[in-house]
């Protein structure tokens, strides 16, 4: 199973390959933030909750739920 730091870079990634403004690249943002910043993949999810606007907390949690599952 990847670490936290890996699946950050993997989110890093994808926030930058996506277009400056969108809500895929604030919700990988997000997604690579909380996961460097947290201990394990639970505190990560825990995190994402609080993520705001509504919109791009549903986009972190899908994007973080598919990147965890990898």
């Amino acid at each position: 199973m990847r670490d936290n730091l890996d699946l950050a870079t993997s989110a890093q990634e994808l926030a930058d390959a996506a277009p400056t403004g969108s809500i895929d690249r604030a919700a990988a943002s997000s997604v690579a933030i909380t996961l460097a910043t947290t201990r394990d993949i639970t505190d990560a999810r825990k995190t994402l909750d609080g993520v705001t606007p509504e919109e791009v907390r549903q986009a972190a949690l899908a994007l973080f739920e598919r990147l965890a599952a990898s």
